[in-house]
């Protein structure tokens, strides 16, 4: 048996492959974006599989959802907040049911180390009614992922797995297995009844309570898998899930008179958790992200004679991430020594690299505004939200992909002037397309920076959908009036007429767009590193 050394979420990637995929669909986001590269980087050598960038996770999803339709197997991966852009055809794809299997990786990010809130994914799990899958670690992350399409198939339903940012960017060897016999890409199934995938409201019923009178089922299915582990040994008892379970082993550190289930499958497996309640008086939950489990013990009522524990009744944090120092004092177990911090380094909050084109925008924003004491500057998600930061403090919200242009729109609807918003360009073909023909039909009072550096910059320099001559036809397709469409190259040099055209921008009282084109320097520094192979592999041509 194989082993190799892998995050957490290429893992997850590499089960995908080994179970046969057809596909694999995404869209960048931390701390997921590893899913979809470790596939594309084995699809550049290996071949056999698609796998490539999707607009935004809505379309990824659907796209998964084609291929499952064709008859073949399909990974979807996301961040959790790209699952709530997803989520209408996630819920849905629950009473379309699956064809070929469909696996959602989905990463959460608990402790908002690059995003916006710690939402739990496994309340999405439960919303559709579908099952869902939680590695500890890498190993699990592997195996559980290659299950989960075998699961998907066997229950036709899309499966999902959970991962958080902890498992996805840490490393560990996995023992892998030899690939599905149909891993090269011979499987197909035949097509579904057509009847089964057309939500309207007479199949949508009928679907719907195919899947209700499933969950008996999958709480079976749950409640007798060997993934889940019981030991009854001392009246305190602990309830544990995914990353959590390793945090908690290394807290009790051998000691075996706790009573312990570590909780891998949901729905939740009943029986297992009857069994440690029947057993224990004093039960602790320990489960990285919303006390998920903890409130489904509680109930409404609680449990009678019995004393529960978790993040409900402070003995854990209520957000943030779980540490094992943490653990190990809800537990009542001596903590690790302590490693004295180095208190004379100066603090270095993020910001916008050096020669960032952002930086040379919102100078010339920043100068173009002056003379408007109430500009209101809406932004987007990117390495332009930096922008809050001082020198430049131009940024007063960033809320969800493609808010900027909406919220801008509403604020100029209630006659707030001069109204800017900023928004990248992968950002925009993400999200920000839809409210912009809305803005551009109304001719809305407002000026919109398109930040155009070709890359998807904040997640590793991923390929954009449209960009320079493209994004501008783009824009006039959407219905911004070529006259009111500008370009600026943000450099030191330019600043003076950025400036002027931003000024003219802001003066017209109607839609306005400046598209600020400058390559990110990311990518420039790649292009000029591959130059001496490029031209060493024409000259060899030319011979």
């Amino acid at each position: 048996m194989q082993s190799e050394l892998l995050l957490g979420a290429e893992a997850v990637g590499l089960a995908a492959i080994h179970a046969g995929i057809g596909g694999a669909f995404s869209y960048p986001g931390t701390p997921a974006t590893e899913i979809l590269e470790f596939i594309m980087e084995h699809t550049r050598r290996a071949g056999r599989v698609s796998a490539r960038w999707s607009a935004n996770e809505k379309v990824a999803y659907e796209e998964a959802l084609g291929m499952s339709y064709a008859g073949r197997r399909a990974m979807v991966s996301m961040k959790h907040v790209g699952l709530n852009v997803a989520s209408d055809p996630f819920v849905n794809s629950a009473l379309t049911g699956v064809n070929g299997g469909v696996v959602l990786a989905v990463a959460d990010d608990p402790g908002m180390h690059s995003s916006q809130n710690e939402q739990d994914s496994r309340f999405y799990g439960e919303f559709a009614q579908i099952p869902v899958l939680e590695p500890s670690n890498q190993q699990e992350a592997y195996d559980l992922t290659r299950e989960a399409f075998d699961l998907s198939e066997k229950f036709g339903l899309p499966v999902m797995v959970r991962i958080v940012t902890r498992l996805a960017h840490s490393r560990a060897n996995v023992r892998v297995h030899p690939p599905a016999e149909d891993a090269a890409g011979n499987g197909r199934l035949p097509p579904p009844d057509p009847n089964n995938w057309t939500l309207v409201p007479s199949n949508a019923r009928r679907r719907f309570r195919r899947l209700l009178t499933m969950q008996p089922t999958l709480r079976e299915w749950s409640s007798q898998s060997p993934h889940n582990k019981l030991s009854l040994a001392g009246p305190r008892g602990i309830i544990t899930s995914g990353l959590a379970h390793n945090y908690v082993g290394e807290a009790l550190a051998g000691r075996d008179d706790f009573s312990l289930l570590k909780i891998v499958t949901y729905p939740l497996p009943v029986d297992r958790i009857r069994d440690l309640v029947n057993h224990c008086d004093e039960i602790i939950i320990v489960e990285e992200g919303y006390p998920f489990i903890e409130s489904r013990l509680r109930g409404v009522l609680g449990l009678p004679g019995k004393v529960i524990h978790g993040k409900l009744d402070g003995k854990l944090p209520p957000d943030g991430e779980l540490t094992p120092d943490l653990v190990a004092t809800a537990l009542g177990q001596p903590q690790a020594v302590p490693i004295a911090p180095v208190s004379d380094l100066t603090g270095r909050p993020p910001a916008l690299c050096r020669g960032c084109p952002h930086a040379d925008t919102f100078k010339a924003i920043i100068d173009a505004t002056a003379a408007f004491p109430d500009t209101i500057l809406f932004s987007d998600i990117g390495c332009y939200t930096l922008g809050v930061l001082p020198p430049y403090k131009a940024v007063h919200s960033c809320v969800d992909m493609g808010a900027s242009i909406a919220m801008a729109h509403g604020a100029a609807q209630a006659g707030a002037y001069p109204v800017l918003c900023t928004i990248g360009d992968s950002t925009f073909t993400h999200s920000g397309m839809t409210p912009l023909i809305g803005a551009a039909r109304y001719d809305a009072d407002m000026t919109i920076f398109l930040l155009d550096n070709a890359t998807v910059a904040m997640t590793g320099g991923q390929e954009t959908m449209v960009a320079g001559q493209q994004l501008l036809d783009l824009l006039k397709g959407l219905g911004v009036p070529a006259e009111h469409l500008h370009v600026i190259e943000p450099l030191a040099k330019n600043h003076a007429r950025n400036v002027e055209v931003i000024t003219r921008a802001i003066q017209h009282r109607g839609l306005s767009v400046v598209v600020a084109q400058r390559e990110c320097i990311h990518n420039r520094r790649k292009a000029k590193a591959a130059e001496p192979a490029t031209k060493s592999a024409g000259a060899t041509c030319a011979r």
